[in-house]
């Protein structure tokens, strides 16, 4: 079983992935990217799911035409552990890789 983080050491983490929220229900990281064009943005899940395969670590996301949004958890730790940001950071390098995210406001928001 993976070992869930406490909260210090999620700020601690969390303070290298400045686009990443804390937030719950489950007691995840999010962050919302925006593409230029739904193929961005479907190349970049492309992307994040062989990341995610390689991992073992599979998100909680939507896609609507040019957004991406990405949750992730660790189920069996209950909340975040070093597993979540690990990935974070790997999606992070994606997102580099395709065009230029901009991260926009909360769920449900639009640009």
């Amino acid at each position: 079983m993976t070992e869930r983080l406490d909260p210090a050491a999620c700020g601690d983490r969390l303070a290298r992935l400045p686009c990443w929220r804390v937030t719950g229900d489950p007691l995840g990281l999010n962050r919302h990217f925006l593409f230029t064009d739904f193929v961005e943005a479907f190349g970049f899940m492309t992307q994040v799911s062989l990341l995610a395969e390689r991992a073992n670590h599979h998100p909680q996301w939507s896609n609507l035409y040019n957004r991406v949004d990405i949750t992730l958890t660790t189920h069996d730790a209950g909340g975040l552990s070093d597993r979540d940001f690990a990935l974070a950071a790997e999606i992070d390098e994606a997102a580099t890789r395709c065009a230029p995210p901009a991260p926009w406001g909360p769920a449900g928001a639009t640009p």
